[in-house]
């Protein structure tokens, strides 16, 4: 199967008079089932709809977005995987060099707010008379009036700055196909409000009418009172956070103002196993277009090549994670006989090397729904499946995924199958057997696993809606255990946040001490990064957790910001300064020092010739490592050591 058409000069090639929709993508074309714009446009493939792909228009006027002249039933319009202004800004606001999802990585392929961006343009083009149907994950986030970090203000719902129809919100395999038969049925676009997953915009008059006949539907404050009071929009929020399951979601509507109301539909029924099988074995490509070969292709591309995408959904519940309102917290799964068929097709590829990088989703180890009630009742809006303990009605059992892993690792040519995907250590530990920690260790970690415990602090960790400190040290305890017993050095690279709503100094100062005691050196440290349609995002806001109800402190303040990230990295020389003003900040003088427990040498002991504090003379002009127990591992420096001494013993 050939790839989708990128030119008008194609589209003839196949026949076409004219295309039934334009799929415009912030990404360079890649025909993999990682990449959304790939799965909407085979989707629609084959239901027999022509769909040609404009990846990464030039958006510096309106002549590209007319390549395929006017498209019968309209266009489909996405920023690409990644939300454009993620895409281009840490969280300092620094302008990032390199786009994993362009051609050889270059930045500069896709404007800001590609959304509003690419709509306008081809409002430009064509005037109004063209349907503009925009999803993926910058328009999903941004469906209703929304706090923008980079404006620093709260924006409109991004149907209205974008001039589009109609607004896809979630996965989007149902809605785009209902929508296609509705356009293709002969109905207007502004007539297409029913379908569950989509938001849309209707005047005033219309919307009355409507909301007459839904005693169900719930009125969200309006966009007026978001913008002005904080306490409005949270309350907003957490409407909106405990309608994202489609059992129980009601329809939600929002005043804008003007006489415009902006109306969201409940969420999209889930994919069932076969459904979500037909969409991951699509005839993909399963590479990107041979027009990116001369820039070395795209990288983004080899993160996921020889991986398998297991499953959809989490009910995780983490607050700093938009999953809850992107994909819900219902489990969908694949089937093993359909991640088995897709694993063979990966291993007669050239450039297959025996290993398979990842069997997973956005977490690898949910396989299931989290309870029984969840298929009948839908998720607990009042409750948290694993926060802030596991539910005693949870149902956890890895059976199912050891067996396909099992599968996997048998197919003929596959040397290892590893899990790259996150593990909820939690989850793990309420499984009464212990089975799925050995298959990990014995046959799924390459060196290292990496795990997300995000803080240590426990005041942190309520706000963040993780496990407890101790659950993480249990973890950590049976980890070291098992890989003792079955004689491998395999160790854990945690992943932590910075400056997340409710961390203070102090905080940051435990979470730096547990790294110290143990031995961990953490290459991963996120500053918190307040993307839209997370609750962490409310929080940072506004100052208040609307699940909890209570105020909560938010280290907004950059310098704060820069202490608290230095903490974290108090091994490094460059932080040395930044640490020892944190330190007194808090009056934790006494771990500036050049004793077993401090974190950072004083400034004459900096000054002298050995800044980095990582050895310092010991007894007999001995070196000994600042108290660092190695407990646990640190990943990249243990096994650099380990190299070393083996090669020394060798030598010998």
């Amino acid at each position: 199967m050939a790839f989708l058409p990128v030119t008008a000069e194609e589209c003839k090639e196949r026949g076409w008079d004219e295309p039934d929709f334009v799929l415009v993508t912030g990404d360079a074309y890649v025909d993999h089932p990682s990449f959304g714009h790939a799965v909407i446009s085979r989707v629609l493939e084959s239901r027999g709809y022509r769909v040609a792909v404009l990846a990464q228009p030039d958006w510096r006027s309106a002549e590209d977005f007319m390549r395929f002249g006017r498209p019968r039933l309209g266009f489909l319009v996405n920023s690409g995987n990644v939300d454009s202004m993620v895409n281009h800004y840490s969280v300092f606001k620094h302008r990032r060099k390199q786009d994993a999802y362009s051609p050889g990585g270059a930045a500069g392929g896709r404007p800001d707010r590609a959304v509003i961006v690419y709509c306008n343009k081809i409002r430009e083009a064509f005037g109004k008379d063209v349907p503009v149907i925009i999803g993926g994950i910058e328009a999903s986030l941004r469906r209703l009036g929304h706090y923008d970090y980079w404006d620093d203000r709260v924006r409109n719902p991004i149907l209205l700055d974008s001039q589009a129809d109609l607004l896809i919100y979630g996965m989007g395999e149902r809605p785009v196909v209902e929508i296609a038969e509705a356009l293709d049925a002969g109905i207007s676009v502004g007539d297409i409000t029913w379908i569950r997953g989509t938001v849309c915009r209707m005047a005033e008059r219309k919307f009355r009418e409507d909301a007459a006949r839904d005693e169900d539907l719930i009125l969200l404050p309006s966009f007026p009172q978001i913008v002005s009071s904080k306490e409005k929009y949270a309350e907003s929020f957490l409407i909106q956070y405990r309608n994202t399951d489609p059992l129980t979601a009601k329809r939600l509507a929002e005043d804008c103002g003007n006489g415009v109301y902006m109306v969201q539909n409940p969420p999209a029924e889930p994919l069932s196993e076969t459904d979500l099988d037909d969409v991951y074995e699509l005839p993909y490509e399963r590479t990107y277009h041979p027009s990116y070969e001369k820039e070395g292709g795209v990288p983004a591309l080899r993160e996921v090549k020889f991986s398998l995408v297991s499953v959809r959904g989490c009910f995780g519940g983490c607050s700093f994670c938009a999953l809850t309102f992107h994909q819900g917290r219902r489990i969908q799964a694949r089937s093993g006989e359909s991640l088995l068929r897709e694993a063979r097709i990966l291993t007669e590829d050239p450039e297959f090397k025996g290993y398979i990088h990842d069997v997973g989703g956005p977490t690898a180890n949910f396989r299931r729904p989290a309870c029984k009630k969840q298929m009948k009742h839908g998720v607990c809006i009042h409750r948290e499946c694993l926060y802030p303990r596991v539910c005693e009605n949870m149902d956890v059992d890895h059976e199912e995924y050891i067996g396909i892993l099992r599968s996997l690792r048998s197919l003929p040519g596959v040397k290892k199958v590893f899990i790259r995907s996150g593990i909820r250590f939690d989850y793990l530990l309420a499984d009464k057997s212990d089975e799925f920690l050995r298959e990990l260790c014995a046959h799924h970690v390459s060196g290292t696993l990496k795990v997300a415990p995000e803080h240590i602090s426990d005041r942190v960790l309520r706000h963040m809606h993780k496990p407890s400190r101790r659950v993480f040290e249990t973890f950590c305890r049976k980890y070291e255990a098992e890989n003792r017993r079955i004689g491998k050095k395999q160790y854990l690279i945690p992943y932590f946040i910075s400056s997340h709503p409710g961390c203070t100094l102090e905080d940051a100062c435990e979470l730096a001490l547990f790294l110290k005691k143990n031995g961990f050196v953490p290459d991963q440290v996120q500053d918190f990064y307040p993307t839209p349609g997370t609750l962490s995002t409310c929080m940072f806001y506004t100052g208040i957790d609307p699940v909890a109800g209570e105020r909560v402190y938010v280290p907004s303040d950059p310098e704060e910001k820069r202490l608290q990230r230095a903490m974290l990295h108090f091994n490094k020389p460059e932080n040395a300064a930044l640490v020892r003003k944190a330190l007194r900040m808090i009056g934790r003088e006494d771990l500036i020092g050049r004793g077993p427990e401090s974190l950072v040498p004083p400034e004459e002991y900096a000054k002298s010739g050995n800044p980095d504090n990582r050895k310092r003379p010991g007894k007999n002009g001995r070196s000994e490592k600042n108290g660092r127990s190695q407990r646990y591992g640190s990943g990249r420096g243990t096994r650099e050591r380990e190299r070393r001494s083996e090669k020394d013993r060798r030598k010998k």
